[in-house]
């Protein structure tokens, strides 16, 4: 897919958003949903999507959504460190399938870095233990309070 077209109301964010597909929560609120990848690249790998837009990517994304929606990815990315203490922390997003894009809903991903472990290749990580996923989600809901 390029970077510009039809929004697809059947993506599996969209279905998490709407509650017809299960996640592994670790915030909510009016603007954004965080969530465990359950094909992380990393141990803790969250991801961030926005709620009430259909913007397929960054590019999509109005104006004036920007502000508060990155203020969710950086309150998620603080709490990312503060309860894994990685070594290190990547923040990326990709538009369109060329730049790796799997899932055409706008999503950054908040990805640890450990040293010594090597990052997993985006999009070609084995499916996680959801139970453990939960048990990462709880650490970093945890420092939100």
């Amino acid at each position: 897919m390029t970077i510009h077209g039809e929004y697809d109301n059947e993506n599996i964010f969209a279905k998490i958003l709407r509650g017809e597909m299960p996640c592994v929560k670790v915030f909510e609120d009016e603007i954004a949903l965080s969530f465990m990848d359950v094909f992380p690249q990393s141990e803790g790998h969250t991801l961030v999507v926005p709620k009430s837009v259909t913007a397929r990517n960054f590019l999509d994304l109005p104006s004036e959504k920007v502000g508060v929606y990155m203020e969710r990815v950086h309150t998620l990315a603080q709490a990312v460190e503060k309860a894994l203490n990685p070594d290190g922390i990547i923040i990326t997003q990709f538009n369109g399938a060329l730049a790796g894009q799997t899932v055409f809903h706008l999503h950054f991903h908040i990805i640890p870095c450990y040293e010594g472990q090597s990052v997993g290749r985006h999009g070609k990580t084995g499916m996680a233990d959801v139970e453990h996923l939960g048990k990462l989600a709880n650490q970093i809901s945890a420092t939100l309070v």
